[in-house]
């Protein structure tokens, strides 16, 4: 297979990636194309117990940060899909709107689960500095998100990318037992970007949370601690989700082997389910066909097999190991994630959205006097070339 480069510096400056068009949302009519569910209903679903939560779901749920089509979710729905999954912050808040509007449209809120999670840090800053700051920070974004969906309660409630020592923070597990005991949220846990490992295994032994929401895909195929951390977790009796499932989001559609990616994530029993992001009938038919069978074709096989694979993909671990490579202290993982909403996602609006999270100190400007950037990967990510992209759109 000849590798092409994943995406122009041209296409990506002009903003052609594929950038998602968030325009006012109709959402009360929905267009959809006739006989798409007929044979997904016939074919045998394969699902999975989500740890001690003892929700048994498909093994491919819905990641619906970049969906902006209604239709798409009502489809999922209708296809089979239960676990959607949203945030305070996509889109500012309308995500979570919309998946509410469909769910109550359709009268089908005893049929799926909705995970939705809210942010107390934002890299290594806190956002509330006490933990009863911290606990009534985590309360108050519940209730609002509540709102927005216009339910009761949420299945599932996550603490959104929090920093290491917040697992085990008073404040935040006070937070979470009280969603719990009031119902708002029949089970609680957390997102993870970076440090997932470790984040994994601090929860495999403090038996606190039900679910851990994780980037995990096949760029760590060689990461034996990650592949470990997600077996502790398991065994810990906490469900796994996948995130980051694909990669590369599908800025390389047609180069990318989706289900080859999708199928090597649930080929790890470990994992619950995936919540590929997907925004159009095509992606989402694609995704759910590896619910009848999880065996490789060739060409899955082939793709896998390819030699420089990961370096092909440019996927961001987020492990941090290039922080300490940047002389001015530029949050190297924020950045390169920063670039993958935008570049690989077609998401220029969380992309900027990413980019005003970090902190003045660390943020892209202390990369504006450097002629090239030194800072390295110690994986395969060209961490020079998306600086250079990220300065030309930012600075």
């Amino acid at each position: 297979m000849a590798l092409k480069e994943n995406l122009s510096r041209r296409s990506f400056l002009s903003g052609t990636g594929g950038a998602l068009a968030l325009a006012p949302m109709a959402l009360n009519r929905f267009d959809l194309p006739a006989g798409m569910v007929a044979a997904a209903q016939s074919a045998t679903i394969i699902k999975r117990k989500l740890g001690k939560t003892g929700l048994e779901i498909p093994i491919v749920s819905m990641g619906v940060m970049n969906a902006d089509n209604p239709a798409v979710i009502q489809e999922s729905v209708n296809l089979g899909i239960q676990l959607f999954d949203t945030a305070d912050g996509y889109q500012s808040g309308r995500n979570e709107e919309m998946v509410g509007r469909v769910i109550g449209s359709m009268n089908a809120r005893n049929r799926v689960y909705i995970q939705t999670k809210g942010r107390i840090s934002q890299g290594n800053n806190l956002l509330a500095q006490t933990a009863n700051e911290r606990r009534q920070m985590l309360l108050t974004k519940l209730d609002a998100s509540l709102a927005r969906l216009q339910m009761d309660y949420v299945d599932i409630f996550l603490v959104h990318d929090p920093r290491e020592d917040m697992l085990t923070d008073p404040g935040v597990k006070e937070a979470l037992t009280e969603m719990k005991k009031q119902k708002k949220a029949h089970f609680v846990g957390f997102s993870t970007h970076g440090n997932m490992a470790e984040q994994l295994n601090i929860a495999a032994k403090d038996g606190f949370f039900d679910t851990i929401t994780t980037s995990f895909n096949f760029t760590m195929a060689n990461d034996k601690a990650m592949i470990e951390a997600v077996s502790n977790a398991a065994k810990a009796g906490i469900g796994v989700i996948a995130m980051k499932s694909q990669a590369t989001g599908r800025g390389q559609t047609g180069q990318v082997n989706q289900t080859a990616a999708l199928k090597w994530v649930l080929n790890n029993e470990g994992i619950t389910t995936a919540i590929p992001g997907y925004t159009n009938f095509d992606h989402m038919k694609e995704n759910f066909s590896v619910t009848s069978g999880l065996s490789y074709t060739d060409p899955e096989k082939k793709f896998l097999s390819e030699r420089n694979l990961q370096a092909f993909v440019q996927f961001c671990r987020q492990c941090s190991d290039c922080r300490p490579t940047c002389p001015n202290g530029a949050d190297i993982p924020a950045l390169m994630r920063t670039h993958m909403y935008a570049a690989k996602y077609g998401n220029f609006i969380h992309a900027r959205e990413t980019l005003n999270e970090i902190a003045a100190d660390a943020s892209l400007k202390n990369c504006a006097d450097c002629s090239d950037c030194n800072a390295k990967c110690a994986n395969y990510i060209n961490i020079a070339e998306n600086i250079r992209d990220l300065k030309a759109m930012y600075l």
